[in-house]
C-alpha cells in the first residue's frame, strides 16, 4: 500500500500581487507524474486547498481539472480535508459527485465522528487502509465558550477538544480495523493544525489558527493506533516530535521570500503490513525567488549577474546604502528592463528611516499605518501643502485597489 501525502496548495494565492497559477499548473503536472511513476494507491491532501474561502474561477479550474486527471487512472483514491483557509461548505459541495470518482472530501466535522472514518479498498474490494480524515477543527466545533473565561481556560479547552476528538476517531478506527480481519491494515490519520515545536517563517503565509496562537498540540494527541499522521498547515516539510510517523508535507510552492533555499517535497509512505517507510520526493523550483540586499553597487552587480544568467526570477530588493536614492525604483526598473527579472518588492531602508523620523526609541515601520508612513514621507520630502490633498487622494485610491485585489 502506497500513499502520497501533500498539503497547503493555496490555489489562487498571490505574491505581492502576482498570481501563481502557472506554478500550480506545473506542480499538478509533476504530481500526476509522481502518482503514476510510483504506482501510488491513495493521494492524501491535508488542507488549505485554496488560499481564499471564495476562490477565483482560475483556481477552481486548476483544482477540478487536476481531480479529473487524477481520477482517470493516476491513483485509486484521493482524500481531501479542509484547512483553515478553506470554506468547508464550498469544498464539500460537490462531495456526492466526487465520491463516484473515488475522491473523498471532508469539509467540516459532523455530530458523528464515524463519518470521518474511510475504509479504502484495493482493486479486488478488500480493505487495504483506514483513513481518519479529520478536517480543520474550528473553535466553535470543539469548545463551548463561557463568559469570563481566561485565555488559559480557552487554551485548555481547545487542547482537550482536539485531543478528545482524535481519541474518539481512533477508537472507531480500531473497531473498523478489527472488523476488516487479518492481516491488520494500516490506519492513517489526517489533520490541519499547529503542532508544538513546528517551524514557520516570517512571510510564508501561515495564519494563526487560534487567537493568540493557542492550541499548539503535542504529538501525544495522536493515539498509537495511527500508523501515520498526515498533517497540513505548516509550509516547511518537517517531522513532529522527532517521529517519522507524524509529518507535515509542507507546501509545494515557495509562498514567501523567507522560504528561499528551503527544499519542497512530497511524502511517499509505503506500508508493509502496518510498518510505514517514509521517503521524501523533492519538488523542483517552479518559480525562482531571489532576495537582494545591500548598497546600490551590490544590488546593481547582482542584477547584472542574474541578467547574464538569463534568469527568470521574482525579486525582493532592499536598499540599505548610505545615500538616500529617492530614484531607487527608477534605477531598478532600468536595470531589469529587457531581462527575465521582475521586481515584486523594492524597499529603500535609508529613505524609510528618514521618513519615520523616529520620536521614540524602538519605533518601527510595522507599528505605523500606511497613512502614517505616507504623511511622514510627505513631510520628509517637504511636499508643499497645496499639493498634498491630491496626493493623499491618490494614495487612498491605491490602497483601496490593493485591498480589493483578491480575485482573478
Amino acid at each position: 500500500m502506497k500513499i502520497l501525502h501533500t498539503s497547503d496548495w493555496h490555489l489562487g494565492c498571490s505574491l505581492h500581487g502576482r498570481k501563481r497559477h502557472e506554478e500550480h499548473a506545473a506542480f499538478f503536472d509533476r504530481l500526476l507524474d509522481v502518482l503514476r511513476r510510483e504506482a501510488v494507491d491513495a493521494l492524501l491532501v491535508a488542507g488549505d486547498i485554496f488560499d481564499l474561502s471564495t476562490p477565483g474561477t482560475r483556481a477552481q479550474e486548476l483544482y477540478y481539472h487536476f481531480l479529473c486527471r487524477a481520477a482517470g487512472g493516476a491513483c485509486r483514491h484521493v482524500v481531501i480535508i479542509a484547512g483553515n483557509h478553506d470554506s468547508p461548505a464550498f469544498l464539500a459541495a460537490p462531495g456526492n459527485l466526487l465520491r463516484n470518482l473515488h475522491i473523498h472530501v471532508f469539509g467540516a466535522i459532523s455530530d458523528s465522528p464515524e463519518e470521518e472514518i474511510l475504509v479504502l479498498k484495493d482493486a479486488a474490494g478488500r480493505p487495504e487502509c483506514i483513513v481518519c480524515a479529520v478536517p480543520f477543527l474550528r473553535d466553535r466545533d470543539i469548545r463551548m465558550a463561557e463568559e469570563g473565561e481566561s485565555p488559559a481556560d480557552k487554551e485548555r479547552k481547545l487542547l482537550l477538544g482536539i485531543r478528545d476528538h482524535y481519541a474518539r476517531v481512533a477508537a472507531l478506527a480500531r473497531e473498523r480495523r478489527a472488523a476488516a480481519g487479518d492481516p491488520p491494515v494500516p490506519v492513517v490519520a489526517m489533520g490541519h493544525l499547529f503542532a508544538a515545536g513546528g517551524t514557520v517563517l516570517g512571510d510564508d503565509g501561515v495564519r494563526d489558527l487560534y487567537v493568540g496562537g493557542l492550541a499548539h498540540v503535542q504529538a501525544a494527541v495522536f493515539p498509537d493506533v495511527f500508523d501515520y499522521v498526515a498533517l497540513g498547515h505548516l509550509h516547511l516539510p518537517q517531522r513532529v516530535g522527532g517521529s517519522d510517523r507524524i509529518r507535515y508535507s509542507g507546501s509545494p510552492l515557495h509562498l514567501g521570500f523567507s522560504e528561499i533555499g528551503g527544499e519542497k517535497s512530497l511524502c511517499l509512505v509505503s506500508f508493509t503490513g502496518r510498518e510505514a517507510e517514509v521517503r521524501l520526493l523533492p519538488l523542483p523550483l517552479f518559480r525562482r525567488l531571489e532576495s537582494i540586499r545591500g548598497d546600490w553597487a551590490a544590488i546593481a552587480a547582482r542584477l547584472s549577474a542574474l541578467a547574464a544568467e538569463d534568469a527568470r526570477a521574482w525579486l525582493d530588493i532592499t536598499y540599505d546604502g548610505e545615500d538616500l536614492l529617492p530614484d531607487l525604483r527608477d534605477r531598478l526598473d532600468a536595470a531589469a528592463r529587457g531581462t527575465g527579472l521582475e521586481i515584486l518588492r523594492a524597499r529603500n531602508a535609508r529613505l524609510m528611516a528618514r521618513a519615520l523620523n523616529r520620536t521614540e526609541s524602538g519605533e518601527s515601520l510595522d507599528a505605523l499605518s500606511e497613512r502614517e508612513v505616507f504623511e511622514r514621507c510627505l513631510a520628509a520630502h517637504q511636499v508643499p501643502e497645496g499639493q498634498r490633498a491630491d496626493l493623499r487622494l491618490a494614495h487612498e485610491e491605491i490602497l483601496a485597489c490593493l485591498r480589493a485585489d483578491g480575485g482573478e
